[in-house]
Order: structure tokens, then sequence, then C-alpha cells
């Protein structure tokens, strides 16, 4: 028996395209899902969200955070990213979720210096405790992402969505 397609799923559109590059662009935090490496479970934290030079999903985490340790075994993951909420209801706002692979960029590394300018450009109190030694870059390579834009507005992006202006997305 054939599974039926989700009727839900929009087609993606330069508008869907725009709306998560706004979504990436404005988040400041996300939520980090990873599988606990004893258990199997999974466990999400709330995570410091920012963007390499290249555009690549990025966070700062300390290795003594257990979502640090799960990453270390298991480097797949997702972050989920939500605009503000001032007013309304908060599920007819938009929200993506990015799945992707983890890769630590670890002091001495090659490209590190340029994350840390470019992080600090965008999460400024992080100079606080960048260069403290259980400190480490994570880039996310997305392989997927889901993006809510609302009731009615789901759709499916490719990692090349996210990043690739459109020729005719003006």
């Amino acid at each position: 028996m054939t599974r039926p397609a989700n009727r839900a799923i929009r087609p993606t559109d330069n508008a869907a395209r725009r709306m998560a590059r706004d979504l990436l662009a404005q988040a400041r935090t996300a939520a980090l899902g990873v599988l606990d490496p004893d258990s199997g479970a999974p466990m999400v934290s709330r995570v410091a969200f920012g963007r390499a030079p290249d555009g690549t999903p990025l966070s700062l985490i300390s290795d003594l955070a257990a979502h640090s340790r799960a990453l270390a075994a298991d480097p797949r993951c997702s972050l989920l990213l939500d605009g503000p909420v001032e007013r309304g209801d908060p599920l007819n706002h938009p929200r993506i979720t990015l799945q992707a692979r983890a890769r630590f960029v670890r002091h001495g590394a090659e490209g590190r210096d340029a994350l840390v300018r470019h992080y600090l450009a965008q999460q400024p109190k992080a100079k606080l405790y960048i260069d403290f030694a259980d400190f480490a870059f994570v880039l996310f390579a997305v392989e997927k992402a889901l993006l809510n834009g609302g009731f009615g507005k789901a759709f499916v992006l490719a990692p090349a969505d996210l990043t690739a202006a459109q020729a005719s997305d003006a």
C-alpha cells in the first residue's frame, strides 16, 4: 500500500524561501534537539544562535553541557527557530526546524578566528566566555528544513533554499 502524499505541504516558492531566510537572519537563540548518548532519548536545550560568514548556522557551546556530549556522540540534530510573538496565537507565527549534522570548531582550528569576530558581532555578550577552553563553535550543516509559516503554510526546503538568492526573488 502506498502512503498518500502530505497535502498540507505546499510547493516551496520564493515567499517561503524569503520567510525562512528572514527567520535565520533574525534568530538569536534556538532550541537544539539532540539524542542522549546514554538512553537514546531526545533531549532539547536552548542555545545561542548565529551564522558563520558563509551563512552556515552556528552556536558556541561548552563541553560541560549535556548537548555538547550528545553531539560528540552523534552529530545528528535539529534546531527550532522562531520569530518574535508580540501578540496573537503563537502557533500562527512562522517557525523553522533545521535538520542538520554538527561539526565542532575548537580552539586552534583553522578559521576559528574569523568565526570569533563574526559571532561576536552577532552575540557581543559572548565576549565574556568565548575564549574559555571548554567552549567550541558548532557549525550545523543543514540537510533539510521544515518551515511552518502559520496555519496552512507548511513547506519543506532544501539547504540551497536557505542560502542561495533565487534569480526571481526580487
